[in-house]
């Protein structure tokens, strides 16, 4: 079974950047879409960037384009989440997650899934 564990989370100013990471372990994952999700206390899951680890197609939510950068590196089996010009209404907890890879489109949707990581905090103080 795939296991995903994160890293990499804080506290940072306004401003600020972090970098998150996502080991993969379990099973290899050239055929899998790698994602990048948050949740603010009372909010809803929100999906936040994904990429396709076979090519490194990716996608980005509106709220984080040109912000963040999402990158995987097939060695180490790990998916980064580069996030700078960080700002209080990035605060939350940060999931990856991960599903095998069906059609041209990658999933944006948290519910379709399969594997998912505990969580990092961060938090961004202005």
């Amino acid at each position: 079974q795939v296991q995903l564990v994160e890293s990499g989370g804080g506290l940072v100013q306004a401003g600020g950047s972090l970098r998150l990471s996502c080991v993969a372990s379990g099973r290899t994952f050239s055929a899998f879409d790698m994602g990048w999700f948050r949740q603010a206390p009372g909010k809803e899951r929100e999906f936040v960037a994904v990429v396709r680890w076979s090519g490194g197609r990716s996608v980005y939510a509106d709220s984080v384009r040109g912000r963040f950068t999402i990158s995987r590196d097939d060695v180490k089996n790990t998916v980064y989440l580069q996030m700078n010009n960080l700002e209080p209404e990035d605060t939350a907890v940060y999931s990856c997650a991960a599903r095998h890879s069906i059609g041209f489109t990658l999933a944006t949707s948290g519910s379709i899934y399969d594997y998912w990581g505990q969580g990092t905090q961060v938090t961004v103080s202005s």
